[in-house]
């Protein structure tokens, strides 16, 4: 194992971490004319990675302020150009960066760990360790609330994260009692955090450190659970939990169990959710205390207040989800995402918030218009618009592959595609049309039957199956109905059209209304 080990130390950290410049991609500036440092060796890719920080030239004669921060950030990080630093903490800088092999900008988080020659080579296994897990992690958490990581690279002191930049901000601002956002609105925000956490528990993953500072959101209501383990992992020296750990957060969304030291599973992740549901609909949290002794005992034995009487925006049903959520008994909490998010769901469309100026308004009489909407009432339109994803692509995009198990399926809102079978034309679909619904319906299967194809740009609402089932039972019915309706209507098409184009039917007579009379057999 320590063979092993020791390989990876020496070519797996350049491999994985795949910052150096390749070939087609431009060469590191300060590193032309230099020998080139060697791809083995235990820390040859530190000094790589300290070897191609390009610093800016300072400017003759100026000393203020802004030319000291302009030149505390870095031009060029290995392969990425920095473009502006867009956030600090006390271990670790995040840059936005543009990457030569994404179309898009990347977020660069710059990791220093400190002095830790005492045990390096104990640190450096660990390191490593945690490096490939977290490389087999994020390459199974592919989900629209999840902060996606492309690359990493970790050293014995420092490590570089390329990961997926969003612009929002985190819940942290809106946490506080002159700022809380209108209830529809939190509501919806934690809702979304439910389906990924759904989504991870799925690929047995569980956060650990879910709390507002690792929730972002925009302007927009969109919404990215961070740092699934890699950022919080790489500081963690000791088996204890995460919160603990080098300043990263408060113990006050902590579950029971975590306090206790338990084991812990998905449920974890459910409580601390609840948590923060609970200060972004009250501005406080659950517990409060003046020390962390007094904090861990009120999160082991007591009850927490009621949402309803802290704030009076928030109805009376969110009581029963909150007690759920924080349910001290593992077996009486929500059982996963899911469960969560459908009980939100119910208490979301209750509410009459005048304040609320959904996100989705400009697309709502979009939707209302389409035929396929038609016997949707408005409450169900606004639970579609939150449970379903907005696309637009461009002409020739092959949107359905024929043969694929994948049961995500798409109404057409503008835009034309064409449908193919073993790469002959079957028909083509307009606005109001739905494609790809081949394999939800198909419950032995669940493969698609037909291609699909852009002959248009387009846009579409895109509907998982996943999320469809945590609509509620109204909406449910109303897709299979629907669905069920289009798909017959397109059916009946097919049939016309095979018809006049076959040859002439054989004729018989038909008597309506004359009876068959079956003679048994004697025994």
């Amino acid at each position: 194992m320590d063979q092993q080990v020791d390989r990876f130390a020496q070519i797996g950290v350049l491999r994985v971490g795949r910052l150096a410049p390749r070939d087609g991609c431009p060469a590191d500036l300060s590193t032309r004319g230099q020998p080139q440092q060697p791809a083995s060796g235990r820390g040859s890719a530190g000094v790589w990675l300290r070897a191609t920080i390009r610093r800016p030239v300072p400017h003759g004669g100026q000393t203020d302020e802004h030319e000291v921060r302009r030149l505390s950030i870095p031009e060029q990080i290995g392969r990425f150009r920095i473009l502006r630093e867009v956030g600090r903490g006390a271990t670790a800088v995040v840059y936005l960066a543009e990457d030569p092999e994404r179309a898009e900008p990347v977020a660069l988080k710059h990791v220093r760990f400190g002095d830790r020659a005492k045990d390096e080579a104990k640190w450096n296994r660990r390191l490593l360790k945690l490096l490939k897990a977290e490389q087999a992690v994020s390459s199974r958490l592919r989900h629209p609330h999840i902060i996606r990581i492309h690359e990493a690279v970790i050293e014995s002191d420092q490590a570089l994260v390329a990961m997926e930049y969003f612009p929002g901000g985190s819940l942290e601002r809106y946490c506080r009692f002159d700022r809380l956002l209108p209830v529809s609105r939190a509501i919806g925000i934690v809702f979304k955090c439910c389906l990924a956490l759904d989504h991870a528990f799925r690929q047995g993953i569980v956060h650990r450190d879910i709390k507002p500072a690792n929730i972002l959101v925009d302007d927009q209501d969109n919404v990215k659970i961070t740092d699934f383990g890699l950022a919080l992992n790489v500081g963690k020296k000791i088996e204890t939990d995460s919160t603990f750990i080098m300043g990263v957060g408060s113990p006050a969304y902590m579950s029971p169990e975590q306090i206790k030291g338990y084991p812990l599973n998905q449920k974890t992740d459910l409580y601390s959710l609840g948590v923060v549901l609970f200060h972004l609909l009250t501005g406080r949290l659950p517990f409060r205390s003046v020390n962390a002794a007094q904090l861990m005992y009120k999160i082991l034995n007591a009850d927490p207040p009621s949402v309803s009487q802290l704030n009076p925006d928030v109805p009376q049903q969110m009581d029963a989800v909150i007690r759920k959520a924080l349910e001290k008994d593992l077996y009486s909490r929500y059982r996963n995402g899911a469960e969560f998010a459908k009980d939100l769901s119910a208490v979301r469309y209750r509410i009459v918030d005048d304040s609320l100026v959904p996100s989705d308004t400009s697309r709502f009489p979009l939707l209302r218009r389409q035929p396929f909407f038609t016997e949707f009432d408005d409450v169900e339109v606004w639970e579609v618009l939150r449970i379903c994803c907005w696309r637009t692509v461009g002409e020739g995009v092959q949107l359905v592959r024929e043969g694929d198990a994948d049961q995500r399926f798409g109404l057409l809102l503008e835009g034309s595609v064409e449908l193919s079978m073993g790469g002959r034309r079957v028909t083509e679909l307009g606005p109001g049309e739905v494609f790809g619904e081949q394999a939800w319906l198909d419950q032995l299967e669940h493969r698609q039957t037909l291609a699909v194809v852009t002959l248009t740009p387009v846009t579409y609402l895109e509907m998982n199956p996943s999320a469809l089932a945590l609509a509620s039972d109204e909406v449910r019915e109303q897709f299979r109905r629907q669905i069920s309706t289009a798909l017959v209507r397109r059916m009946s098409a097919l049939s016309q059209a095979i018809a006049r184009s076959g040859p002439a039917a054989r004729s018989g007579e038909f008597r309506r209304g004359d009876a068959v009379e079956l003679k048994l057999a004697d025994d």
